[in-house]
């Protein structure tokens, strides 16, 4: 993997929250990975993108996102049911047809 350009950004953040701030590379990778997720949800950028900017494949960075609980896939049940209501009704005119 090549060595991606860093830059150091200073955020304030509660002094309570100091000793959570990462310091080994793994939660710094995750840490950085939920400051882009955001952007992710309100689709400013792709997985494939935020992927890109962390220097990580898109698997890794939806593996990463599971772990911490994060649907790759986030859509409400009833668009689910419809989704597959359509595969079905699909899938049945095909029986027909053939």
């Amino acid at each position: 993997m090549e060595t991606m350009e860093m830059t150091t950004v200073q955020i304030d953040v509660p002094a309570a929250m100091k000793p959570y701030i990462a310091t080994s590379p793994e939660l710094s990778l995750v840490q950085r990975a939920l400051l882009l997720h955001p952007y992710i949800k309100n689709l400013t950028i792709s997985h494939g993108r935020a992927a890109e900017i962390l220097g990580i494949s898109k698997w890794r960075l939806i593996e990463l996102y599971a772990a911490e609980g994060i649907p790759y896939i986030d859509m409400p049940w009833s668009e689910v049911e419809e989704d597959v209501a359509t595969y079905e009704r699909l899938k049945a005119q095909e029986a027909v047809r053939a």
